[in-house]
C-alpha cells in the first residue's frame, strides 16, 4: 500500500470530519430540530438506543472519528489524480447509500434520523476528504 495516500486519506478523513456535519447541523439550526439527534444516532452503533444521552454522545464521537478516518483511508486510496473533489463527493453519496440504506437500517437512532440532511453531510464529507487529498497530492508534486 502506499503510505503518501494512507496518510492523505488520514488527513483528508481528518478534516471532513470536523466539517461534514455542517450541512445537517446548519438544517437541525434552520428548523429547530435537536443539531445533536445525528451526533447520537452514531453513538447506537456501539451502544444500545437505550443509553444515556451524554453516552451515546460520547460513544457517537468515537464512533464518527473512527469511521471518518476509515473512510478518509479509502479515498485516498481509491481517488483517482483527476476531478478528484468531483469523484469525492460522489464517493460521499456512495458512502451514504452503504452507511444510512444498509447499515443504518440496523441501528434504530441512524434509521430515524431525516435521510436528506444526512446526504448532504456524506457528500460533504467526501467533497472535503477529496479536496484536502488533492491538495496534499499537488504539493508533493511541486
Amino acid at each position: 500500500m502506499d503510505r503518501r495516500a494512507i496518510a492523505d486519506g488520514l488527513i483528508g478523513g481528518a478534516v471532513a470530519a470536523v466539517f461534514s456535519g455542517l450541512p445537517s447541523t446548519l438544517w437541525a439550526l434552520i428548523t429547530s430540530a435537536d443539531w445533536l439527534e445525528a451526533a447520537r444516532a452514531a453513538g447506537n452503533l456501539l451502544l444500545p438506543a437505550t443509553a444515556s444521552p451524554s453516552a451515546l454522545l460520547i460513544a457517537g464521537a468515537i464512533a464518527h472519528v473512527a469511521i471518518s478516518l476509515f473512510w478518509g483511508i479509502v479515498l485516498g486510496l481509491a481517488l483517482p489524480g483527476r476531478r478528484t473533489v468531483l469523484w469525492g463527493a460522489v464517493a460521499g453519496a456512495l458512502i451514504a447509500a452503504l452507511d444510512l440504506g444498509v447499515i443504518g437500517r440496523f441501528f434504530p437512532l441512524i434509521a430515524w434520523l431525516d435521510f436528506w440532511p444526512q446526504l448532504a453531510d456524506h457528500i460533504a464529507f467526501g467533497t472535503v476528504a477529496a479536496l484536502v487529498i488533492s491538495r496534499r497530492r499537488a504539493l508533493r508534486q511541486r
